[in-house]
């Protein structure tokens, strides 16, 4: 039945405003906003929407992962935008100084948007 319907994925924030910000202005993605939604325009034709929601719990797990050429680069640059990478010591996802994990598969770092969901840059190969 939905074998050919167009998904998409969708996640909350407290402030839809400071979203955008964060979305478009440091992480530089294309963003439109309509009817007080976010949608974020990724790369793919994945569009993600961001809708405000008052009792918002920020997602303890990883709810958008951007695939990049080169972690390490990625993170000096987001670094350089003000954006903070996580720290996970004494964890299985134990990061290093950076914040990138070197544990085991692919280069993967992780950081927060401003209403605290999880977000990652992940080494393609």
């Amino acid at each position: 039945m939905l074998e050919h319907a167009k998904a998409f994925s969708g996640f909350s924030v407290d402030d839809v405003e400071k979203a955008r910000a964060f979305y478009a202005d440091t992480l530089g993605l294309r963003v439109s906003e309509d009817n007080g939604l976010l949608t974020l325009h990724l790369a793919g034709d994945r569009d993600t929407l961001v809708y405000p929601k008052p009792d918002h719990r920020p997602a303890t797990y990883t709810i958008l992962n951007f695939g990049v050429d080169d972690v390490e680069k990625a993170v000096d640059e987001l670094t350089a935008r003000g954006v903070v990478f996580e720290h996970y010591p004494g964890t299985a996802v134990e990061t290093d100084e950076k914040g990138v994990f070197r544990g085991g598969g692919p280069l993967i770092a992780w950081f927060k948007d401003p209403a605290g969901n999880v977000l990652s840059v992940i080494q393609r190969d």
